[in-house]
């Protein structure tokens, strides 16, 4: 892991593979570490050049107050776009799972010359607060379960990881794998403030993130070849999220992972880097 210079700020990044390979762009959501380690070296096994990184307020990126972020959605999808200039190799393969899926679509709709493939994980195609009326919310039973626990000490990492394990289980995912992340997780926070701590693990500067104008209108314009992973169980963003994003975007792929909730499980690696190794 290291860092580099990008749109005038620093981002953490890790690559993998040959660097003369053809890119893969993977956009954290909100950390890297959304994509797990053996699924990186599947795409680089597969003879890419796969980059994974940390948006802003995350990781080693740029930290400065995930509580009033002074940048917007247009803004991280841009450090996408000057990240590719960056590291070179492009135009790039995208790939955003979570949040990093909006900044993904918003990064190829006003970067398209960068961008060669686009893959979308877990995410939709609307900002976070609520969504449209023909798309599905998150599901209020798990939501209800999930915020009814008494928020960690984010000073232990101990205490973190157990709560990061729960979360997972209530959500459908594996607390085994959740706790190992957020354990990591831990040790790359740049600060031991409980805000920043906070951030990292539950992505919270995204409900505070400026993310106007809408894009879902702007989905036909895509003109690269598109891969939407979703997952069967997601509670969070439900299947019919990206049943509408792979409906929206002209030629879009969907690849729906029948056991899966929001998360990419390791069962199913081998599909998922298939499919986004058939992109190009």
């Amino acid at each position: 892991m290291t860092t580099v210079n990008a749109n005038g700020i620093v981002l953490g990044i890790e690559s993998f593979g040959d660097d003369n390979a053809p890119l893969v762009l993977l956009v954290g959501g909100t950390t890297m570490l959304s994509w797990p380690d053996a699924l990186c070296e599947r795409f680089a096994a597969g003879g890419r050049r796969v980059v994974r990184y940390d948006l802003r307020d995350s990781g080693e990126s740029t930290t400065a107050d995930p509580e009033a972020p002074s940048y917007t959605l247009r803004d991280l999808a841009a450090d996408a776009a000057a990240l590719v200039e960056t590291l070179g190799g492009g135009p790039a393969h995208l790939a955003g799972i979570g949040v990093g899926g909006m900044v993904a679509q918003v990064a190829v709709l006003d970067h398209p010359d960068v961008f060669s493939a686009l893959t979308l994980v877990s995410t939709r195609a609307v900002a976070p607060g609520p969504p449209d009326e023909d798309l599905p919310g998150h599901d209020q039973a798990t939501m209800g379960r999930l915020f009814a626990r008494a928020l960690p000490d984010w000073s232990d990492r101990d205490a973190v990881a157990e709560f990061a394990a729960i979360g997972a289980e209530i959500r459908g995912d594996d607390p085994v794998a959740a706790r190992a992340t957020a354990a990591r997780v831990w040790d790359r926070t740049p600060s031991t403030d409980p805000t920043i701590q906070m951030a990292n693990q539950m992505g919270l500067v995204f409900s505070r993130l400026d993310c106007a104008p809408r894009w879902r209108e702007r989905l036909a314009d895509i003109d690269v070849p598109t891969l939407v992973v979703h997952g069967r169980r997601d509670p969070f963003f439900p299947v019919g999220n990206g049943e509408a994003i792979a409906r929206e975007i002209p030629g879009a792929r969907l690849l729906v992972l029948e056991e899966a909730s929001t998360t990419i499980p390791d069962t199913a690696f081998a599909a998922v880097s298939a499919a986004m190794l058939g992109l190009g």
